[in-house]
């Protein structure tokens, strides 16, 4: 398939926001039709999720407040990369981090771009297992709790919408498929 004709040409951008997260930009395109039009751009430097999957069959999901949606939501461990941080790496760090997990034994079970429309956020997703287990060690503003499910039951939570998270949602299918084959 030939989709170059799919095309839009950055004209001019210009910095709207700058913020400890997220940057946003407005930037001019020119369309493949030769018009003009404008997209919001929210620059982010990525994420990377990990299913910790324990010897029992059971996720390691943590329990917090998500100020956006003002609920506390079920997750898989997670966090935001540094720029040009290694996604494994940075998974390694979340797990020890959020749940006091280390793994040796760590598949990369792909990538998702959670937003597509507006937001260049990349989320690389990991499966964890032979865990092993030292001292939480959360960020001074972060505040959780550890939860154990098994994977039959969380894959039954994913497609009965008990579990909103995408990330979550697409590491625990994937994980279901890897562990089932």
């Amino acid at each position: 398939m030939n989709f170059m004709h799919l095309d839009e040409k950055t004209i001019s951008v210009e910095k709207i926001y700058d913020g400890k997260i997220i940057e946003v930009t407005r930037e001019k395109v020119l369309l493949e039709n030769q018009s003009e039009a404008y997209r919001e751009v929210v620059h982010h430097s990525g994420g990377v999720c990990v299913l910790p999957l324990n010897n029992k069959g059971e996720v390691l999901f943590v329990k917090q407040f998500r100020y956006p949606f003002k609920e506390v939501l079920l997750e898989i461990p997670a966090g935001k990369r540094e720029q040009n941080e290694d996604p494994k790496e940075c998974g390694i760090r979340e797990l020890k981090e959020e749940v006091g997990a280390i793994s040796e034994n760590i598949t990369f079970l792909g990538k998702l771009y959670p937003t597509v429309a507006y937001d260049t956020e990349i989320i690389y997703i990991y499966m964890a297992q032979d865990l092993r287990f030292a001292e939480q060690n959360l960020d001074e503003d972060e505040f959780l709790d550890v939860v154990k499910i098994p994977l039959s039951k969380a894959y039954e939570m994913v497609l009965n919408d008990e579990i909103p998270d995408a990330k979550t949602q697409i590491a625990i299918l994937k994980a279901w498929s890897v562990i089932n084959k």
